[in-house]
């Protein structure tokens, strides 16, 4: 398997506005960047804490862990054989290599690579 990095912390919200305001006045984060109304990045240092609504949450309800990789396909294949499974992928969208997978114990994880351009 590849070396891996954890990069991104993935929260469930059902208000984005909401979210972002407690992390930001609350806690003290910054915000990076915000997608419209359903995904926005606040920088938490070394990770990035990731508020998702359902619509871009890739295990909407759960807390999903970011895990840069550079073999993404590796890392979904070795999760699978030891017990966990694939929600999804691995697939490419317009920015990244990914795939959306489960552990051994039902936790979120998705393990990304960006394309190369």
């Amino acid at each position: 398997m590849s070396d891996n990095d954890v990069r991104m912390i993935v929260l469930s919200t059902d208000d984005l506005d909401a979210s972002i305001k407690f992390y930001t006045e609350t806690v003290g984060m910054t915000l990076k960047f915000r997608d419209g109304a359903h995904y926005a990045a606040l920088d938490g240092g070394s990770v990035t804490l990731a508020l998702a609504t359902d619509v871009d949450h890739p295990i909407p309800g759960q807390v999903v862990v970011g895990i840069k990789t550079d073999d993404v396909d590796g890392s979904a294949k070795a999760v699978e054989e030891s017990g966990g499974g694939i929600v999804k992928g691995p697939y490419d969208d317009a920015h990244e290599r990914r795939a959306v997978v489960y552990d051994n114990k039902g936790n979120g994880l998705v393990f990304y690579s960006p394309l190369a351009r």
